[in-house]
């Protein structure tokens, strides 16, 4: 399976498509992760899924959970699919996410997973919830950037 790249020197693993959708993203942080051997294996062949994960301050250190990446089968040492994984992150970026998660009622979601020079990195990204005429519009911005997309292909092929 071939990776896309997204910038010089990234390969992208996995993307949370609908984070966007349900969420308003606010101050995005890059964070390592604390793997096993297996789970790098496994992300190097097979996709993670990022759908449901959240990030989660405990006792000062910053726990990514909900991120699933599949078992390796047969491996001597092997991991849970769904463990929570710590988060390594400067001591003030685990402070202002504690704050906004008490303070402002927000929440740390997962937005991207991604090799970067041998290391595996997630982007985490303040969310504020939507409300479901929030997520209306959105849909209606979505689609008019689609139509003008077309409209624009179109014009340049002359049909």
């Amino acid at each position: 399976m071939a990776k896309e790249k997204v910038k010089p020197g990234e390969t992208l693993i996995a993307r949370n498509k609908r984070v966007s959708f349900d969420y308003e993203l606010g101050q995005k942080y890059e964070a390592g992760l604390v793997l096993i051997g297996s789970e790098v294996k496994m992300l190097r062949v097979g996709p993670a899924d990022l759908t449901n994960s959240w990030c989660s301050v405990q006792r000062g250190v910053a726990v990514l959970n909900g991120m699933n990446i599949p078992t390796m089968t047969g491996a001597a040492f092997g991991h849970e699919a769904k463990q929570p994984r710590k988060l390594l992150l400067h001591a003030n970026e685990v402070k202002d996410l504690e704050e906004a998660i008490s303070r402002d009622g927000m929440t740390v979601v997962a937005t991207r997973l991604y090799f970067k020079g041998g290391f595996v990195k997630v982007e985490i990204a303040l969310a504020k919830g939507k409300k479901k005429g929030d997520k209306r519009e959105s849909v209606k911005t979505q689609d008019a950037e689609r139509e003008a997309r077309v409209a624009i292909t179109r014009g340049r092929r002359g049909d």
